[in-house]
């Protein structure tokens, strides 16, 4: 299994909500909010202010999908959130070794329950 993270304009997710929605055997997403700068040496702040609001609202995607359907979603996330621009956001991906859903795990064994999907 993979770990599909991104960083991505707020503005965006709805329509990546629906494109992501639409891929078949689409497995569900987490959402949380995150603020976030670009790497330093672009932007020098020239003032204390400057330098405690450097920050830009963002949103954090995470997907736990299994391997085969990994890069169809970095691709999605990629078009979708793509603006062109300085600050459009990352995605990576994490090598998932194990995922148990909780709900289907109750009085079974975990291992049996996680191959459910």
């Amino acid at each position: 299994m993979k770990e599909i993270r991104a960083v991505i304009r707020p503005q965006k997710l709805p329509r990546l909500r629906e494109v992501l929605r639409a891929l078949p055997g689409f497995p569900g997403m987490t959402i949380s909010k995150a603020v976030g700068c670009g790497a330093t040496g672009r932007h020098a702040p020239s003032n204390i202010r400057e330098e405690l609001t450097d920050f830009t609202d963002k949103l954090r995607i995470e997907i736990v999908a299994p391997d085969n359907m990994a890069e169809a979603l970095v691709e999605c996330i990629v078009q979708v959130a793509s603006t062109g621009q300085t600050g459009d956001g990352l995605v990576w991906v994490v090598d998932v070794p194990r995922a148990v859903f909780i709900r289907k795990t109750v009085g079974r064994a975990a291992d049996d329950a996680a191959g459910e999907g």
